[in-house]
């Protein structure tokens, strides 16, 4: 867990970066950090793992002041992954991905074997990239594996400023599909700048909106729709009345519906207030018409529609 109490970054000019911040990240959550330029967002990820010091206030990490770890044991402990990859390019992937591991002086078989592990995890195959060259791979594939170099000797919590914002959309895409694929199966505690409400609102477990330092709202994607604190939100998120018609959430049902009985199942006449709220306490649920299984809503499936069709100015009608 993370905590911010009345925290403050001060410079030398007088201008606050931050101002009394009041924060708590949740273990295991994807947490993400979201304003204009000058928001103070990056410098509010950067004390996490003082790469900034505060001016006031005081950041926890597990009940422990951060100012109490050896700086050391405090950025083992937290992976960092920038926009710009950083990936040294005299050095193999997999030795790009095994530098903290060395560091930390695991033997070479637990570090081959935790390359692989994690080369596999996101659809590279150890057998053709492990001694390829930074050069020889897409940005997406560079950027995936500055995920995975983050990763690699199993740190708590991933600070992630920015990662995707250079890649072109479809390579931005598959890099938050596979990068919440990864949440799901090691469930880090992550927290993520962007800039991008889309975004924000696909990968966000909560997210908080800041301005001019200081925190406008948190709350989950359901709440900053269907609840925005004032018209500074609103207009962030693009959000107005709600129009997205409810079949364009839907996914066809697995073969024989076997997997639908375990679900919460709702209407197809269901106002999308009322399927945002369930979707806030399920992973997903059944659709039925006329009393038969149409097919699912995944929280994910319907988090992205309504982000895409606010981003091209569409309305959401509840």
């Amino acid at each position: 867990m993370i905590r911010f109490e009345q925290v403050s970054k001060k410079f030398p000019n007088g201008t606050f970066a931050t101002k009394s911040l009041d924060l708590e990240i949740k273990k295991g959550e994807f947490f993400i950090l979201i304003g204009p330029s000058g928001s103070g967002k990056t410098t509010t990820l950067k004390i996490i793992n003082r790469l900034i010091d505060l001016s006031e206030g005081t950041v926890w990490i597990n009940g422990k002041k951060i100012s109490d770890y050896d700086i050391n044991e405090l950025r083992w402990n937290i992976g960092y992954v920038l926009q710009q990859i950083a990936l040294f390019p005299h050095m193999t992937i997999a030795e790009n991905i095994a530098i903290v591991p060395e560091l930390k002086n695991w033997d070479k078989e637990k570090i081959a074997a935790r390359v692989d592990e994690l080369l596999n995890m996101v659809g590279l195959d150890p057998r053709v990239y492990r001694n390829r060259k930074p050069s020889e791979l897409s940005g997406g594939q560079q950027q995936r594996v500055g995920v995975l170099r983050a990763l690699a000797a199993d740190p708590e919590f991933l600070l992630m400023d920015e990662p995707f914002s250079a890649l072109d959309p479809f390579s931005r895409e598959k890099l938050q599909d596979d990068l919440l694929e990864i949440q799901r199966k090691i469930k880090k505690t992550i927290v993520f700048v962007t800039h991008d409400m889309q975004e924000a609102m696909k990968l966000g477990d909560r997210i908080c909106l800041m301005k001019d330092g200081e925190i406008v709202q948190v709350g989950t994607p359901h709440e900053f729709l269907t609840n925005p604190a004032n018209d500074f939100v609103r207009e962030f998120v693009g959000s107005r009345k709600y129009a997205i018609n409810l079949n364009e959430l839907i996914t066809p049902a697995p073969a024989g519906g076997a997997l639908l009985s375990d679900m919460k199942t709702i209407s197809l006449s269901t106002p999308l207030e009322e399927v945002l709220e369930h979707l806030e306490l399920n992973e997903q649920i059944s659709v039925e018409e006329n009393g038969k299984p149409i097919g699912i809503i995944s929280r994910q499936t319907a988090l992205k529609v309504m982000s895409q069709y606010l981003r091209e100015g569409g309305q959401i009608n509840g």
